[in-house]
C-alpha cells in the first residue's frame, strides 16, 4: 500500500509562521507535522509515500532528505495549486496498486487505518465535535459544566481516504475532491464511510490546534 500527503497549501492561518515555512514543518513538541504523519503511517506497515508539495517545496524536500525515517518518499510538485483532487490525481500516475490512502497533510490522528482499508472508496468519518463548553441544564438552572465533546450522530470528514485507483480518471486536473468527485459519487452511492468514535483527532488550522495538539501527541502517537 502506497499513501499520498496533501502537503501544498499554503496555511495563511499559522501566518506569520508560515510565511517561513511551509505548514507540514510546523512543530508540533519541536517534531513537524509531516513527520509526525510518516511515523502515524509508518506504524500501519506503509512505507512509500507521495507528499503532494507546492508552496515552499524545496524547504520539505531539504528536511526530509536528510532524516532516516524508514520509508521511500517521493514528491508530487504542483508548480501552481491542483486542488485536492488535481493534487491526487498528479500523484496517483506512481501508483499501480488496487487501492491507497490519501491523508491530508495538517492531520494528527490515531485513526486505525487497518478498519478503513476494508471498505473501498471510503472516507474517514469522526463524530463532529463543538468547539465551545457546554452546560447541563435543568429548566433555568446550570447543573454541570463540559468541556469541548462530541455531538453523537453527526459525522465530519477527518481528511483520511481509502480509495480505489479508479477512482482517478473521475478526478480533475483542477478542483477539489471535496467538490467535484465526492459529490458525484454520494449521488451514485458509490461513496462510503467508515465511522470513528474515541479517537483522538486534531486538524492543525490555527496555534490554539498547535497547542492543544502538542499536549495530546504523546498519546496519539503511542
Amino acid at each position: 500500500m502506497k499513501a499520498i500527503i496533501l502537503a501544498g497549501g499554503r496555511g495563511k492561518r499559522l501566518r506569520p509562521i508560515t510565511d517561513y515555512v511551509p505548514k507540514p514543518l510546523v512543530p508540533i513538541k519541536n517534531i513537524p507535522i509531516i513527520q509526525w504523519q510518516i511515523k502515524y503511517l509508518r506504524k500501519f506497515g506503509i512505507n512509500e509515500i507521495i507528499i503532494c508539495t507546492g508552496y515552499k517545496q524545496e524547504m520539505i524536500e531539504n528536511y526530509l532528505d536528510v532524516k532516516k525515517l524508514g520509508v521511500k518518499i517521493t514528491y508530487s510538485v504542483e508548480t501552481s495549486p491542483l486542488g485536492t483532487g488535481g493534487a491526487i490525481k498528479k500523484a496517483a500516475k506512481r501508483i499501480n496498486d488496487k487501492s491507497f490512502f490519501v491523508l491530508n497533510g495538517d492531520t494528527i490522528t490515531n485513526i486505525d487505518l487497518k478498519k478503513l482499508i476494508k471498505t473501498q472508496n471510503a472516507i474517514a468519518a469522526i463524530e463532529l465535535r463543538t468547539k465551545f463548553g457546554i452546560l447541563e441544564t435543568s429548566g433555568n438552572k446550570v447543573v454541570k459544566f463540559k468541556e469541548k465533546k462530541e455531538i453523537s450522530d453527526l459525522w465530519m470528514n477527518a481528511g483520511i481516504y481509502h480509495l480505489q485507483k479508479e477512482m482517478i480518471k473521475d478526478m480533475p486536473d483542477k478542483g477539489d475532491l471535496e467538490k467535484t468527485v465526492f459529490p458525484h459519487y454520494a449521488e451514485k452511492g458509490k461513496l462510503n464511510i467508515v465511522k470513528f468514535q474515541n479517537v483522538r483527532w486534531y486538524s492543525i488550522d490555527s496555534f490554539k490546534d498547535v497547542e492543544e495538539c502538542t499536549l495530546e501527541i504523546d498519546k496519539i502517537m503511542k
